[in-house]
């Protein structure tokens, strides 16, 4: 086989299912062995941003290898943004891009595409990915190989590979499957019991989970420990959606004092918090009512796991996961902390009220409570917020690093990857950005349902600073061009339109469904306002102590 076929090769042999892309000259060759070879489907979208938020979202979705594949240049440089949105959320995204042949770079002429040097990409890239390689030498290209893609699955990253044109036909030898890093498994024990001597002395103990869960592919996993613990289990901001599909009574969402009082006095209170795969960042933890004692937790992620003082290196958390189910056995861990049952359902009124985002949450719980859940992908802003007013539901979105124009194309990338039908939910100022690769559905037959927030502006934004004019969009009559995309466009206004909109996006089949959703400015959904709340009061805290300093 040649190089190019090792690597196709290699990645599915790695766990990667499919390949979006964007072919230009530095890559030619290596789309023709792609399309040629049938390793791996291929699917073409129309901007390399889409491409990396498809390719991330499908890695993230299932817990395995995204594959993106551009040219050198300006279409890897034009996905600098998803893959740094990819790397902050610990997506395994690989990045496989075309590069100019040894004989070009010792033209010494400046190469189209090229920007400072022809090792810019290079540089660049080694900021925003975990691993890099350039498969210039055919006898070490097997082993450069493997050692990316094994850094990809284990860190949970992205990484590099960029492949010269010239050695895309190159005789190679067969990629090796590298074992994974080698830890400790005394050490692994010896974490796990520690973690369940705390848990049992504890009066109050709490399970947070978190996206290294899904990313790490313990979710099974963690749910049947959950079950063994018998303690209340909630979700972060960021995680949102995990365990929704595995039988977990999961309490809710975490968002201090933005969320959910009893669940923010839950693990705000918690006596032990065992923390699993928990993205310590601002998004989850910026709006505490209280700041987390660190010192009753306990964080497992990163490989490596904190129990109050005491810090393991080099533990994997599926190897904890597994340790804590071994020593727990088929016993339950006895627990003083009372389960939580989930908030009740929104009531969904069906007349013709304006919509506003509560009704949206409402009307869209109710199609999938009476026809059955779809996997969502949201993109950032008041969106984003109104799925957290459903039920724990399969969701993927950029709530950390929150970029907008990811909702669109990480839909297409979930029903190119699984092939369910996805809820795609985003902003009218999202779709601006790519919500034209609905125009790549008709290809390929899919079908996503599209609810479009439209309130001509970038409400989102507004709310922080109301007094600016430049949030304001005009109206775009998006509905109106879905049809010349290949879909369906409806456009309403009441709280009866929707419904009716979304029951007949639910019977139709084999094209998009773009519901278009008329909301006035200044209407938030619930969690979005207290959010906001939230933040200003810190915000104003923080002010006035620094003040006094």
């Amino acid at each position: 086989m040649n190089l190019s076929q090792r690597l196709l090769h290699a990645l599915r042999d790695h766990g990667a299912t499919e390949i979006f892309g964007i072919p230009g000259d530095f890559a030619l060759p290596f789309f023709k062995q792609i399309e040629e070879s049938g390793v791996l489907p291929l699917y073409t979208l129309s901007h390399e941003p889409g491409i990396g938020f498809a390719a991330d979202a499908a890695g993230r979705f299932n817990g395995k290898l995204g594959v993106a594949a551009v040219t050198y240049g300006a279409g890897a440089l034009n996905m600098i943004n998803p893959v740094a949105g990819a790397y902050a959320e610990r997506s395994p995204l690989v990045v496989i891009s075309g590069a100019p042949g040894a004989a070009e770079v010792r033209s010494g002429m400046l190469l189209h595409h090229q920007v400072k040097t022809t090792d810019s990409q290079f540089a660049i890239f080694r900021e925003i990915t975990c691993a890099q390689c350039r498969l210039d030498d055919a006898a070490s290209a097997p082993a450069e190989i493997a050692r990316v893609l094994r850094a990809c699955r284990e860190q949970s990253r992205p990484v590099l590979i960029e492949v010269p044109r010239d050695m895309v036909a190159a005789p190679c030898d067969e990629v090796p499957v590298l074992p994974p890093t080698p830890f400790d498994p005394e050490a692994v024990a010896a974490a796990a019991a520690e973690v369940l001597e705390r848990l049992r002395t504890a009066a109050r103990p709490a399970l947070l989970v978190d996206i290294e869960v899904r990313r790490y592919g313990v979710e099974a996993g963690v749910a049947a420990l959950a079950a063994r613990l018998g303690i209340p289990v909630v979700t972060t901001f960021m995680g949102r959606g995990l365990l929704a599909e595995a039988g977990v009574a999961v309490a809710g969402t975490y968002l201090g004092s933005a969320g959910d009082a009893a669940i923010t006095t839950l693990i705000e209170d918690a006596d032990c918090l065992l923390m699993l795969g928990v993205l310590m960042c601002d998004t989850n933890f910026g709006v505490s009512s209280k700041q987390i004692d660190l010192r009753k937790a306990i964080h497992a992620a990163d490989r490596q796991v904190q129990i109050g003082y005491h810090q393991y290196p080099n533990i994997p958390l599926a190897a904890l996961v597994d340790a804590l189910l071994a020593q727990i056995g088929d016993t339950t861990l006895a627990s003083a902390a009372p389960l939580l049952e989930p908030a009740p359902a929104l009531e969904a009124f069906v007349d013709d009220a304006p919509v506003c985002p509560r009704d949206v949450a409402a009307a869209l719980a109710f199609m999938m409570n009476n026809h059955g859940a779809l996997p969502i992908a949201s993109d950032m802003g008041d969106c984003l917020f109104t799925a957290l007013s459903m039920a724990n539901t399969a969701l993927t979105a950029p709530g950390y690093y929150a970029t907008m124009g990811f909702g669109v194309p990480a839909g297409l990338g979930l029903q190119a990857s699984t092939g369910q039908r996805p809820l795609i939910l985003v902003g009218d100022g999202a779709f601006q950005m790519t919500g034209w690769e609905l125009g790549n559905c008709k290809r390929y037959g899919w079908d996503p349902i599209v609810v479009l927030f439209n309130n001509a502006s970038w409400e989102m934004l507004r709310v922080f600073q109301p007094e600016s004019g430049f949030n304001a969009l005009g109206e775009w009559r998006f509905a109106e061009l879905a049809d010349a995309l290949g879909g369906i466009g409806t456009r309403v206004r009441t709280r009866a339109e929707l419904h009716a909109a979304l029951s007949t996006a639910w019977q139709r089949r084999g094209r998009f469904e773009l519901i278009e959703v008329m909301i006035e400015p200044g209407q938030l959904s619930d969690t979005l306002q207290r959010f906001v709340t939230a933040q200003r009061e810190l915000r104003l805290k923080r002010e006035q102590a620094a003040a006094q300093r």
